[in-house]
């Protein structure tokens, strides 16, 4: 079943590539479809799942962290957790990172602008996809008019998402439902009118999709719905002014309580903190939504080049695949966990590093050539003397900081290498959704629900005869911790940015040696300059040059 979902993945992809490749894509106005001539298309089943699974498929290079200038480079590297440090002569590529991370970015950032049109080409494809599908007449491609109506439902709940990342980077922006060039030049509404068109679309059309089950996994199913949801709910009163915890309460409690499907005996919670981000993940229990990626099929979750070292690493890990040693943990991210916790020994790689099996070390190519390579918990020119300065974005070392080990591809002689999938949500999310909505619901104060949802997840990360010590009381979780956790549990997921924000902690908050603007403007990311030249429709986001 997943080879064959995965198989129309690839053909959709190879669709995808040959499209943008021929397409520019630098405004909405642009015939996104001009290489798909629909009287040649369209004449089956298979093709319909084809154009239906193009966005999806599209979505991972902006989503998933695959090396690409999208929702996740921008999400994570503005955050507390994760930065792309400068390393001797590597990596400060024209300050880019260093902007992001001191929050001094402008509208003209290319990355930024590269982000924009990834986004909206899937928005694009989506608005192709639903105007030529829902046309099509079932009885001459031997479809019927459920499964026409289901597939444009998904179509339209997938559009949604879109738009829950596009208002979480840049809040204020057009509403395109339409095709492509309908309008031309759409006008920029405010991010409540962003919001009040996605809830009405989800709560809509999520209750018209499949059930999460074996059929469904890694498609948009009623599960993920209320999934994204329970988010928007969640951060109701940022985006739209007005809070709805009840609401994310209620959605949160489809997922959890398995109205909305589930699988493998689901839904319910990993037992442990390594299953669910393996490379047999794609059946699991707690997973919700998801990109199926596998190597077998040709689509490879390759996460080398953001968070794997240099090629030297393959000797440490058993893998073929090196990267560009370039996302960091931030030292205080790294000191946030306890030595007691689990995740802290089994998500990161750090101090010696040994090939795989043996007490021979790697040895580093850069400041420590022919040296030990060992991950320290700082980032600075250790090389050069400097053993206990704060030091800084400019100051990295090939070694600086802990590494990302959370998702595990496997050794090469392993039959599931590279087989991982990446969760887009997880059960875990919608128990801290819950968890929150009740806590604010209550005042910022604790129960013993909210605490019980909490420690369900935190237990797993400690020895039981440490867990006595650690699990949270109704006094000891209060929102700054609850805060806390979520930074624990969901580092490397791409969702720290979104929750600095809604705690008020994005512009105000101090880390290593980012220092808080206090510039409430910047929780909002400025329209692309290129995009404004484009469309005189659009307006930039205030407290940015033309913005009000």
């Amino acid at each position: 079943m997943k080879l064959n979902h995965k198989k129309s993945l690839r053909m959709a992809t190879v669709g995808l590539l040959a499209i943008a490749s021929l397409n520019s894509c630098t405004d909405l106005s642009e015939n996104l479809y001009s290489t798909l001539e629909k009287d040649r298309f369209y004449k089956n089943k298979l093709e319909v799942a084809q154009a239906a699974l193009r966005p999806f498929t599209h979505m991972q290079a902006w989503l998933a962290p695959t090396g690409n200038n999208g929702y996740y480079y921008h999400s994570e590297l503005s955050a507390d957790q994760v930065a792309w440090p400068q390393k001797g002569r590597h990596g400060y590529d024209g300050g880019d990172h260093f902007r992001l991370h001191y929050h001094t970015w402008t509208d003209t950032e290319n990355r930024m602008r590269s982000g924009w049109e990834l986004m909206w080409t899937g928005v694009g494809f989506i608005n192709n996809a639903i105007a030529d599908i829902e046309v099509l007449d079932p009885t001459q491609i031997g479809m019927t008019a459920e499964e026409i109506k289901s597939t444009v439902s998904q179509l339209k709940v997938l559009r949604a998402y879109h738009y829950i990342r596009l208002i979480d980077l840049w809040g204020n922006i057009p509403i395109s439902s339409e095709m492509v060039d309908q309008p031309i030049n759409p006008e920029t509404k405010s991010r409540k009118e962003v919001f009040d068109f996605i809830k009405q679309e989800l709560e809509t059309e999520v209750p018209n999709l499949p059930a999460l089950n074996g059929e469904t996994v890694g498609k948009v199913n009623k599960a993920a719905g209320y999934a994204m949801l329970s988010e928007l709910y969640l951060n109701a009163q940022k985006w739209s002014g007005t809070a709805m915890w009840d609401e994310c309460i209620a959605a949160s409690n489809k997922v959890i309580s398995g109205e909305a499907g589930a699988v493998a005996g689901g839904p319910k919670l990993a037992t442990d903190i390594n299953t669910v981000f393996s490379n047999t993940n794609n059946m699991h229990s707690e997973g919700i939504f998801q990109f199926q990626f596998s190597r077998k099929g040709g689509f490879t979750f390759d996460w080398g080049g953001f968070y794997m070292g240099y090629d030297y690493m393959k000797e440490a890990l058993g893998v073929s695949y090196g990267g560009w040693n370039a996302f960091v943990v931030i030292p205080t991210a790294f000191d946030a966990y306890s030595a007691k916790d689990l995740r802290k020994k089994e998500w990161f790689l750090f101090g010696p590093q040994y090939k795989l099996g043996t007490n021979t070390p790697v040895l580093g190519t850069e400041e420590y050539a022919g040296k030990p390579l060992v991950f320290v918990n700082s980032i600075r020119r250790e090389s050069e003397g400097d053993l206990t300065g704060q030091g800084g974005m400019e100051f990295g070392e090939e070694n600086s900081g802990a590494r990302f080990n959370k998702y595990k591809s496997g050794r090469t002689s392993d039959d599931n290498y590279q087989e991982n999938d990446y969760l887009i949500y997880r059960l875990t999310e919608l128990y801290f959704n819950k968890a929150e909505a009740i806590m604010r619901k209550n005042g910022g104060n604790a129960n013993a629900e909210a605490v019980d949802l909490i420690n369900q997840s935190k237990q797993r990360a400690f020895a039981a005869a440490d867990w006595a010590a650690n699990r949270y009381t109704v006094a000891s979780l209060t929102l700054d911790e609850l805060l806390a956790e979520r930074g624990r549990e969901f580092i490397f997921e791409g969702k720290r940015r979104t929750d600095l924000i809604r705690f008020g902690k994005f512009t105000s908050g101090n880390w290593w040696d980012h220092e808080a603007t206090n510039k409430e403007h910047l929780e909002l990311f400025p329209i692309p300059q290129t995009q404004l030249a484009i469309n005189p429709n659009l307006k930039q986001n205030p407290g940015y040059p033309s913005g009000q």
